[in-house]
C-alpha cells in the first residue's frame, strides 16, 4: 500500500468501544482519521449486551467494561467512565453522575437536583468542579488507564441547547459560554473526554 493511499476499513484494525452510543463511536473515529485504525461500538460487534457496572470508582466501573468487552470478543477494547465532582457537595455525584435524581433519572432531572442542592452558594467561587473521565484499554495482556480532566463553575441556571448531561449548567475555566453553548469543536478539544482520548491516542495509536 502506497503511503498517500489510506487503508480500506477492511485493513484497518478493530477497535471495540464500550458503548452503544454512536456519538462516542464517531467522535472516536473522527479523532482517528488516517491511523489505521476502526472504531466500532460493542452493539455492532455482539449485539444487545448488558454489562453490570458494579465498581465502586470510575477505574473500576471502566476496567470493568473494557475487560468484559476483550473477553467478549478478544479485539482490543477500550471503555470509559465519566464523573462530575461538585467541591461543596463533597465530590458528588462523581460515580453516580447518570442516576443522581434516581435510578430512572433522566439528564434534565438531574440538572435539577443539582441546581437545587447548589441554589444557597451564590458565590461562584464555592460552585467549583471538574468533569473527570477515565479510559481503560485493553488487549490481552496490555492494560492501560488514561485520565482527563477539565475544571470549572455549575450555574445557577441551565444555559445553552447542545451537548448532553450536565453540559447546560457546566462553565469551564477561561470561558464564558457552558458546555452546551460551546462550539462542539471547541468542547471536544478541551473537555475532560476529549484529554483523555488525547492521551489514549498519543500512547496507544501514535506508538503502534
Amino acid at each position: 500500500m502506497s503511503a498517500s493511499k489510506k487503508p480500506s476499513n477492511s485493513e484497518k484494525r478493530v477497535l471495540v468501544l464500550a458503548t452503544g452510543n454512536p456519538g462516542k463511536v464517531k467522535e472516536l473515529n473522527d479523532l482517528l482519521s488516517g491511523s489505521g485504525w476502526l472504531v466500532r461500538s460493542l452493539k455492532e460487534v455482539a449485539g444487545e449486551v448488558e454489562i453490570e457496572e458494579s465498581g465502586r470508582t470510575l477505574e473500576e466501573n471502566a476496567a470493568i467494561k473494557a475487560r468484559f468487552v476483550w473477553e467478549l470478543t478478544g479485539i482490543p477494547a477500550l471503555a470509559d467512565d465519566t464523573g462530575l465532582e461538585v467541591d461543596a457537595l463533597d465530590g458528588r455525584p462523581g460515580l453516580y453522575s447518570a442516576r443522581y435524581a434516581g435510578p430512572e433519572a433522566d439528564s434534565a432531572s438531574n440538572r435539577r437536583k443539582l441546581i437545587t442542592e447548589l441554589q444557597h452558594i451564590t458565590d461562584p467561587a464555592g460552585r467549583s468542579a471538574r468533569f473527570r473521565t477515565v479510559l481503560v484499554y485493553i488487549s490481552g495482556d496490555d492494560v492501560r488507564h488514561f485520565e482527563g480532566v477539565c475544571t470549572g463553575t455549575i450555574l445557577p441556571a441551565e444555559r445553552g441547547s447542545g451537548g448532553f448531561g450536565y453540559d447546560p449548567v457546566f462553565r469551564p475555566d477561561g470561558y464564558r459560554q457552558t458546555f452546551a453553548e460551546l462550539d462542539p469543536e471547541v468542547k471536544n478539544r478541551i473537555s475532560h473526554r476529549g484529554r483523555a482520548l488525547q492521551e489514549f491516542l498519543k500512547d496507544v495509536i501514535k506508538n503502534r
